[in-house]
């Protein structure tokens, strides 16, 4: 079967960031994004919002309950592969793609160290913190979009969850801005307003719709309640942009939900031999193998899955752009040495090793448009 082949020209998440910079005239950034945001110079302050699993199919799906989103549609962009959380918030941070950043998934092996959760920084499935043995600013050493703004003098702030300040992987993809650590709705709308009125930048993240999805499915009736909410928050950081602000929400993926035609890996034993390792999230599997048994994986895991997923090796993937145009070679030590893509609304769960994540209805991170197409909504005083 053809594979998928990312539009490198696209516009994608990553740009979103030193597009708003460059609106604010900050020096060193440019804007892929042309004028939505304005011209250079012309933003008095930005905040880029982003909505966990708001993909763009969902939000068109059920613009009855997002009445003010709805007001603000526009073109998409793509969220990238592997369209999943980690690697779509160090895609905003350092407005790089997966194979620059090298956060490509949400579990990855690292050399010396075995699969990590980047969520978590701790060993996967299980195991003690790894952030001196992993250090964050190691495993991403490049310079973000944060530092970047800071050290040409703009005030940034980065407001997420109080329990994610000096997290493994805020560290290593969102540093470089004064954290503020919100608990709720209100304070995150707060904390925006107070960055604008003061001619800042901020990146804000909102979680609640994608855990929502990920338990009850997406655009189930808890779903669409949660939708409401965002709407409503949107709806109040806009009305008190000041003159000169600028807001764009957007989100890290989209979400679909699973089928019957998922893939338990630990009850399929001919999914284990030649098998080190096993990384990456249900609907997109990073499978690192034993010494020369690349070949027999592959024909193993592509004879059990058949239709349900794109399986390649790890040299198709990076030739055919999936992690983009240019892949690092600390990034590409982290690509599963065969790397598989969920098709329609298959996936590869781990009922065994992987209980809880197995469990979920709505899933993410492969390459259906419900889950790379993502909005851009921009309101501009």
């Amino acid at each position: 079967m053809e594979l998928p082949r990312p539009d490198p020209q696209a516009a994608h998440l990553a740009d979103v960031a030193p597009s708003l910079l460059a609106a604010m005239g900050v020096a060193g950034f440019s804007g892929r994004l042309g004028d939505r945001f304005g011209a250079a110079g012309e933003a008095a302050g930005a905040c880029l919002l982003l909505v966990d699993g708001l993909g763009a199919e969902l939000l068109d799906a059920h613009l009855s309950d997002a009445p003010f989103l709805a007001t603000l549609r526009g073109p998409t962009l793509t969220a990238g592969y592997p369209a999943t959380t980690a690697a779509g918030l160090a895609a905003v941070g350092t407005g790089c793609r997966s194979g620059e950043h090298g956060v490509v998934g949400m579990t990855f092996r690292l050399p010396d160290l075995g699969v990590i959760n980047a969520l978590r920084w701790r060993p996967h499935p299980w195991g003690d913190d790894l952030r001196e043995r992993a250090v964050p600013e190691h495993v991403q050493p490049r310079t973000t979009t944060f530092e970047r703004a800071a050290s040409a003098g703009v005030s940034v702030r980065v407001i997420s969850g109080a329990e994610f300040a000096g997290s493994g992987l805020t560290r290593a993809v969102l540093r470089g801005g004064s954290y503020v650590g919100v608990h709720a709705i209100g304070d995150l709308v707060a904390a925006v307003g107070t960055t604008l009125a003061d001619g800042g930048f901020c990146y804000a993240y909102h979680a609640d719709l994608d855990l929502v999805g990920h338990l009850h499915g997406p655009g189930s009736p808890a779903w669409r309640w949660q939708l409401r909410q965002v709407d409503r928050m949107v709806e109040s950081i806009a009305e008190a942009l000041p003159p000169g602000g600028v807001l764009a929400v957007v989100a890290d993926h989209g979400m679909v939900s699973l089928g019957a035609d998922v893939t338990d890996v630990d009850a399929e034993p001919l999914l284990h031999d030649g098998v080190a390792a096993i990384g990456g999230e249900v609907r997109g599997r990073h499978v690192y193998v034993d010494r020369g048994a690349r070949d027999d994986v592959l024909a193993a895991w592509g004879e059990v899955l058949g239709e349900r997923a794109w399986v390649v090796t790890r040299d198709d993937a990076v030739a055919a752009g999936w992690f983009g145009e240019r892949v690092t070679d600390d990034a590409r030590e982290r690509i599963g040495d065969v790397v598989v893509a969920a098709r329609g609304t298959s996936g590869v769960v781990r009922r065994t090793v992987e209980p809880i994540e197995s469990s979920l209805i709505g899933q993410h991170g492969s390459f259906t448009a419900a889950e790379q197409r993502i909005p851009l909504l921009v309101v501009r005083r």
